[in-house]
Formats: C-alpha cells, sequence, structure tokens
C-alpha cells in the first residue's frame, strides 16, 4: 500500500468538529471556560491545535554544525583567580566563558592566558565603557576575533543604572569608534534586565527589538558600512513556562531578522539564555536546580546560540566549586546523556509551538510599533514609560504570587518549617536600592518569593 492510499483511509477532522466533540464530553459544562486559559500576554491557549492553527512565519534556523555551547560565568575582578577557574571550568566541560569585568584595569593577557581561543567562546559582560580595553581585547585576541563577543550595551547600562557611563554624546561616541574597529560581535542588548524586573514575554521581546532598533538606527546613520557586518548579542532570561519560553526565542529571531531586513543589515543574531531570577527562591533552595533544569530546555529547544546557566544557590552563597559544577553539569547532561545536540530546530511543525510563536511575535511587533510612535525607545526610557509597563506587568504576577495563582513550590505552597536560612547567608539575597542622583529611575531585578522570604528570616 502506498503512503498516499494509506493516508486516504483517515478522514481529515476539522477544529470545528473536534470542538464539538469535546463540548459533548463536558456535558454540559462551557467549553471556553473550562479548558481555555489567558496568559499574562494575553494569549488564549486551547487544550488542541491542528494544521488551521499553523502559521507561516519564517524563523531564521541555526546550521546544525552552529551547535549550542556550555557557558560557564565567572567574575573577573582578578585576572590570575578569574584565569584559573577559567581553564578548570573548560577542562570539566565549558565551551565558552562569560567573563563580567569590573573595570577596565583588568589583565587582558593574564585573563585569557592559556586559553584556546580556537575552541572556546569567549562572552564578555563590561560594567564600563572603554575603547583602550576593547583595543588591547582584540589586539590579544588577534587571530580569534569571531570567537570574542564583547556585548557593548549602553542602552542596557541607562535602563539598569539610571546613568550613562559618561554622557549620551560621549557613550555613542566611544560607541562609534568601537565598532570602526571591525569586530563583528561589538553590540549586545541585555534583555534578561527587562525579564527579571517582571516584563512579560511581550514586553521583553518588544523592548529588545525596540533596543536593537536604537543601535542600528545609530549604525545606518553613522556607520553605514557596518551594517553587513555587525552581529548584535541577545541576552535573555528564561522562565519555567515551558513551551511559552521556546516559542520566545523563535519569536526574537523572526522579529529581528525582520527588523535587520529593513536596514539591509545582518539578519540573525546570537542569543545568550540564562535562567531567570525571577523565581529562584531562597527557602527549598534545591528546587532551584529543577527550575533551571526546564529552563535550560526551553532554551535550548528554542535554539539559543549560548546557556549560561545559574547555580542553585546563586542568590545566598557567594562562588562556589560545588554549585558551579552543579550548573554545568545539568547541561552537560542534557548535551551528551539526553541527545538535545541532536536536532535542529526541534520545535518545528508543532502546531502547539507555531501557534505561540505567531502570537508572540504578533503582539510585540505591536508594542514595538506603539513605542517607536511614540518617540522610540530611548525617549520612553527617559519619560518612564518603560519602567513603568515592567512595574505595572510585575505587579500583577507578584498579586498572582500573593494569592498563590502562580506557585513556587517550597516557598508559597508545600513551604516547611524546618527549613532554616538565617545562618547560611553569604550574600544579601534582596534588592538594593543606593540613594544617589540619576538621569532616570533604573530598572531592579527583584525576586517574586522576597517579602515573603523577609518575613519569615524574621521568625526564625
Amino acid at each position: 500500500m502506498s503512503k498516499s492510499q494509506l493516508f486516504d483511509d483517515f478522514h481529515e477532522i476539522t477544529s470545528k468538529a473536534w470542538k464539538q466533540k469535546i463540548q459533548f464530553e463536558l456535558q454540559g459544562e462551557d467549553y471556553n471556560n473550562t479548558l481555555v486559559w489567558e496568559s499574562p500576554e494575553g494569549i488564549k491557549v486551547k487544550p488542541f491545535y491542528n494544521c488551521e492553527d499553523q502559521k507561516a512565519d519564517e524563523i531564521p534556523l541555526k546550521s546544525k554544525d552552529d551547535d549550542w555551547s556550555i557557558a560557564q560565568a565567572i567574575y573577573a575582578g582578578n585576572a590570575e583567580m578569574a584565569n584559573k577557574k577559567a581553564l578548570d571550568a573548560i577542562s570539566r566541560g565549558a565551551e565558552c566563558i562569560y567573563f563580567t569585568i569590573p573595570s577596565s584595569g583588568i589583565d587582558i593577557h593574564g585573563l585569557l592566558n592559556e586559553i584556546d581561543l580556537g575552541q572556546t567562546d569567549i562572552q564578555f559582560n563590561h560594567q564600563f565603557l572603554s575603547l583602550a580595553f576593547v583595543k588591547t581585547l582584540l589586539t590579544v585576541t588577534e587571530n580569534h576575533h569571531s570567537k570574542v563577543f564583547t556585548n557593548i550595551d549602553i542602552i542596557g547600562h541607562l535602563a539598569r543604572n539610571g546613568n550613562w557611563h559618561f554622557n549620551l554624546d560621549e557613550d555613542h561616541k566611544i560607541l562609534g569608534e568601537i565598532l570602526n574597529l571591525n569586530h563583528a560581535q561589538t553590540l549586545g542588548v541585555d534583555v534578561a534586565l527587562y525579564g527579571n524586573a517582571g516584563a512579560n514575554m511581550v514586553q521583553q521581546l518588544a523592548y529588545a527589538l525596540s533596543q536593537a532598533n536604537e543601535y542600528l538606527n545609530y549604525i545606518n546613520d553613522h556607520h553605514k558600512d557596518k551594517l553587513k557586518s555587525t552581529t548584535i548579542t541577545f541576552k535573555v532570561s528564561i522562565g519555567s513556562n515551558y513551551f511559552f519560553e521556546i516559542a520566545k526565542l523563535r519569536a526574537l529571531r523572526i522579529l529581528f531578522g525582520t527588523l535587520a531586513r529593513e536596514y539591509g543589515a545582518m539578519e540573525n543574531c546570537h542569543i545568550i539564555a540564562t535562567p531567570t531570577l525571577r523565581n529562584k527562591t531562597l527557602y527549598d533552595y534545591n528546587t532551584n536546580m529543577l527550575r533551571t533544569a526546564t529552563e535550560c530546555m526551553s532554551a535550548i529547544l528554542g535554539q539559543a546560540d549560548t546557556i549560561l546557566n545559574m547555580p542553585y544557590d546563586v542568590i545566598y552563597h557567594k562562588d562556589n566549586e560545588f554549585g558551579e559544577r552543579m550548573a554545568r553539569n545539568q547541561l552537560l547532561i542534557l548535551k551528551n546523556e539526553s541527545y538535545f545536540d541532536k536536532v535542529n530546530n526541534a520545535a518545528d511543525g508543532a502546531y502547539y509551538m507555531e501557534y505561540l510563536t505567531h502570537q508572540l511575535s504578533s503582539k510585540a511587533l505591536e508594542l514595538f510599533k506603539q513605542i517607536e510612535a511614540g518617540g522610540g525607545f530611548l525617549v520612553q526610557l527617559k519619560e518612564h514609560l518603560i519602567q513603568k509597563k515592567i512595574k505595572e506587568s510585575a505587579a500583577k504576577e507578584q498579586e498572582r504570587f500573593n494569592r498563590r495563582d502562580k506557585i513556587l513550590v517550597g516557598t508559597n505552597k508545600y513551604a516547611s518549617r524546618l527549613d532554616k536560612m538565617k545562618g547560611s547567608l553569604e550574600l544579601y539575597p534582596f534588592v538594593k536600592t543606593n540613594t544617589r542622583k540619576t538621569l532616570i529611575e533604573p530598572i531592579f531585578e527583584k525576586r517574586l518569593s522576597e517579602e515573603w522570604e523577609q518575613e519569615r528570616l524574621k521568625t526564625e
């Protein structure tokens, strides 16, 4: 029997027929009220999907040869110590090192000593802006520029800290000089800040796109010859809504590809995915390892390029070998034992995933257009409209958590009073605010469970 004859024996069933069958089985219960739920982004989720829900969104795909890499985060306050830690992490399976650099005085030669840049990607999180530092970095890594990501994000710095590094004109001048160094991976967009502050997925996507648009617009006006050669890196936080998070990354690639084509710019972006801080808890902290596992799975299936896992105890413990090893080993298991590196674009063709991807990208594009009509991302940031919208979204999520509609196991449900944490805090696990003069209101990352944990600590 031929394949076509086999399929002829099975009649196609429409969505309407399925819905009628479900309605009959519900025995009088309302279909929409019983089985259809709405996400915080305003997306109605049905109990089933078929080909009628498939949308024709073209997703720029990575080649199978460009596999996702396992990243290790290292704070590089001391070059020698950070280098030693990086070499150890690489020997234990890390394929990328994500260095956070606090100042331009760091010794680049010492930091990268004996690291094989032919095999290991190096990502940088700069907490400063320096042309001289980038020049030195590119000189030291002369033959391996494709492996180095400087991730300069002056707008992200403004959003997080409330001030430019210097001022608007000086920051853009230095950025332009860095772009003239002809390094492809210069620009970064820290979308994780907005997700960790409480922005919903549509907002995260729209803000990512709008912030990228600010950079592309600047390059188009002042360094047009760099449009085709500049890759933008997005750092994205991944939450626990498994399928939505997969769709979020897919939507980001669609949206950025659409925007880049308008400028004639490089359509492919680089995505660093990391678990969100938003749902991590102080009590029953081992549950954080379950959360990061599913979040990393979403990141992989959403086709992130680099996965930067988070130690389960990151919110209250200083850097420690055990927590970092567990985080790295989670990714090693997913890659080498769970076959998460075997299928390229595993979510392709799944009707539910296609529907979510289309919904998120459509809603984010609509919000992006509203932001641009209102003057663009920088204008709305300075007018505190972005901050206001994030606060509103965060407040709604906090309310859901407080009334236990959003569950964090071990904290607002199934909490154990035997769990004591007061004597284990090496780091302050709550939001810190410093009273200082800022140009705009900074955006603060805040976990959902902070108030609950503070109350519990008082009663220990």
